[in-house]
């Protein structure tokens, strides 16, 4: 295999240095003691660094950072801290800084002089900082679609998640579910409205309806155990119920005991979204394993080869989900 390339990161930390040192020490520039710039050029010879000409070619003209902008729901959500992991991971590969954006966003003119290019995950069109983010004047990649009227990102990567619902949906009918739920997001991101919009379609196909309920876009189990306890009192027969939000299936799992029903056998539970608690639930949850660390892998990825020349504007990449069958949908003995 191999070995991973040296970054300015790697090298900053062998000398003791900040990353910006190392780069103005390796290029000439700024303000570096003549002794501390041998030691930092000592240091990347032992390492075996070598530069990325496409990226130090930027960056004699930029800031070396870009904007990550994650949902105001993000700070407690699994899914997008392992996002964040995976997009700052791919971004220092780069020698980029990642620069976490407030939620109130910020203008245009101070935002453009401080990143090379901002990521923007799940954008909802109630999202007021969104616009601005996308008129800031550098590359943007967001991570699915904006469905608002402000200008078009740069790139984009998305997800199937009608396909990946409607996998969710065909496993628990194979299972034996004849009446499905789908705890559904609000909101206006293309996740969302994906979700929605597919539970509907599926249920015409089949002809049979999908019962939906709505909870908040980053609801807690707590919001799910009350949401399947009034979808079981209105409709008892309903057999399956697929939440959406991240980390809440477990409310659903409480909510079942209490009622007297039997994950797994007269009632089926799965999520849209995989992660730790899903995992470790009794009994674990089937979930979509979205593989968040490498979706922002992914987004980062792009916004680095738009900024480096090597991919073209308006590039949507595809990311790709593994459904994982657990035994709250296929029983303790499958």
């Amino acid at each position: 295999m191999t070995p991973p390339a040296v970054t300015l990161l790697d090298v900053a930390r062998a000398a003791g240095v900040s990353k910006s040192t190392v780069s103005d020490a390796l290029q000439g520039s700024g303000r570096v003691a003549a002794a501390t710039r041998d030691r930092v050029r000592a240091v990347a010879e032992e390492l075996g660094y070598r530069p990325n000409s496409a990226a130090r070619r930027l960056r004699r003209s930029s800031t070396g950072a870009v904007g990550l902008h994650l949902p105001q729901t993000a700070t407690r959500l699994d899914y997008y801290m392992n996002l964040a992991f995976g997009a700052v991971q791919r971004a220092q590969e780069e020698g980029l800084d990642v620069v976490l954006l407030a939620p109130a966003g910020a203008a245009s003119g101070p935002l453009a002089s401080r990143v090379d290019g901002l990521l923007v995950i799940d954008p909802e069109v109630g999202d007021s900082a969104v616009p601005g983010l996308l008129d800031a004047g550098v590359p943007v990649v967001t991570g699915e679609r904006y469905l608002g009227p402000s200008p078009a990102p740069t790139g984009a990567v998305v997800c199937d998640n009608a396909a990946s619902l409607t996998a969710l949906l065909d496993h628990v009918r194979d299972r034996g579910a004849r009446r499905p739920a789908l705890v559904a997001p609000e909101g206006t991101s293309a996740w969302a409205q994906a979700l929605r919009e597919t539970a509907a379609g599926w249920g015409a196909a089949h002809r049979t309806e999908v019962a939906l309920h709505t909870v908040p876009f980053a609801a807690t189990a707590a919001d799910i155990e009350a949401a399947t306890r009034r979808l079981l009192a209105t409709d008892p027969g309903i057999d399956a119920v697929l939440c959406a939000p991240d980390g809440a299936a477990p409310g659903a799992l409480r909510a079942a005991a209490d009622l007297g029903r039997t994950v797994g056998a007269d009632l089926l539970v799965a999520s849209c979204v995989d992660g730790t608690a899903n995992r470790s639930a009794n009994p674990p949850v089937t979930a979509v394993d979205l593989r968040p660390a490498d979706y922002g892998r992914a987004c980062a990825a792009l916004l680095c080869d738009i900024l480096a020349g090597r991919a073209e504007p308006d590039t949507v990449r595809h990311h790709t989900w593994v459904l994982e069958t657990r035994p709250s949908t296929t029983g303790p003995d499958a």
